[in-house]
């Protein structure tokens, strides 16, 4: 990886937030991660809407951590429109989520998602999660043409 990587996490529940951040940072990763609390946030973040019109500070995002149970607009509405937007249609969106409903899942697939990862239980399973990320998505995978990180 030659830069740090923005990662745009979406989740609604604040232990989930801060189960993620915690993890990011056991595992000493240095990548910034922006937190969308909601779909509208996510999305008004992804466009360049309102407070997050600012593109320094609010970057798109390399990575999404995509929760699907949002209030408003859900996590499938969100998935459909960045991959609906030629600009962010490229991005990897990772479904990271407690549902563990065959019909999420295909849908979440059908939509457009690049992976979809169930929740674990224990601190010690999302640090592993979260490692798993970093070492695939954001090391080994090599993204489309002229995104290189």
């Amino acid at each position: 990886m030659n830069r740090i990587a923005h990662i745009l996490l979406v989740e609604d529940k604040r232990m989930d937030v801060e189960l993620t951040l915690d993890a990011f940072r056991e595992a000493m990763l240095a990548n910034t991660v922006h937190v969308a609390p909601n779909g509208q946030a996510a999305l008004d973040y992804l466009f360049g809407h309102g407070q997050y019109a600012d593109r320094q500070a609010y970057p798109l995002p390399n990575l999404i951590l995509l929760d699907l149970k949002l209030p408003g607009i859900d996590g499938f509405e969100v998935l459909q429109q960045i991959k609906e937007t030629p600009v962010l249609k490229r991005l990897p969106v990772i479904i990271l989520t407690s549902s563990k409903e065959e019909g999420d899942r295909a849908l979440s697939y059908d939509i457009g998602a690049n992976s979809y990862l169930v929740k674990p239980i224990s601190f010690d399973g999302f640090l592993g999660v979260i490692r798993q990320i970093e070492g695939y998505w954001l090391s080994l995978n090599v993204g489309p043409p002229g995104e290189d990180i």
